[in-house]
């Protein structure tokens, strides 16, 4: 998730693009821009989902990767009839019994500021985006999504 003219935020869609030039076997890769209901489209029919984003949380230094899970986003803290998180989601999908992720995880990097237009990463998240990507390998497979083997050792790829 993510913008690609505002910098930093685009950090999800670097790292998903990352992690599409190393196919991992059973997983799609989905870029999106959106926000609120029209991410429902984009997860209605996976069992899981891995979300990788932006934050700035200014709890952290730049550069920390943050996980939640699905339990995580359970509660609505403060509803608002003009804005849809994931809380809000899950519970939408779940009253209206969507084929809805009920595994979730979401890798976001904290970012000093995700508002600044420009077209390429900070130099610090650059230098980060490893570790979002790392992570976000490790999540796939302890869910049991393989790399192809001659991707793991950096071998040739050949179609069969």
């Amino acid at each position: 998730m993510g913008n690609d003219i505002l910098g930093d935020d685009a950090v999800g869609f670097h790292a998903a693009r990352s992690l599409r030039s190393e196919p991992f076997e059973g997983v799609d890769v989905v870029e999106t821009g959106e926000a609120g209901l029209a991410l429902l489209d984009h997860l209605e029919g996976y069992d899981r989902a891995l979300i990788l984003d932006a934050i700035a949380t200014g709890k952290c230094r730049p550069g920390t990767v943050l996980s939640w899970g699905r339990k995580d986003f359970k509660d609505i803290v403060s509803p608002s009839p003009h804005f849809s998180g994931l809380p809000e989601l899950i519970q939408l999908a779940e009253r209206v019994g969507m084929h809805f992720p009920k595994d979730m995880r979401v890798l976001a990097m904290e970012v000093e500021d995700p508002t600044v237009f420009r077209e390429s990463l900070t130099p610090g998240a650059a230098q980060a985006l490893p570790a979002l990507v790392s992570e976000a390998r490790r999540v796939l497979a302890e869910w049991g999504h393989a790399q192809p083997a001659a991707m793991l050792t950096g071998g040739p790829r050949t179609r069969r």
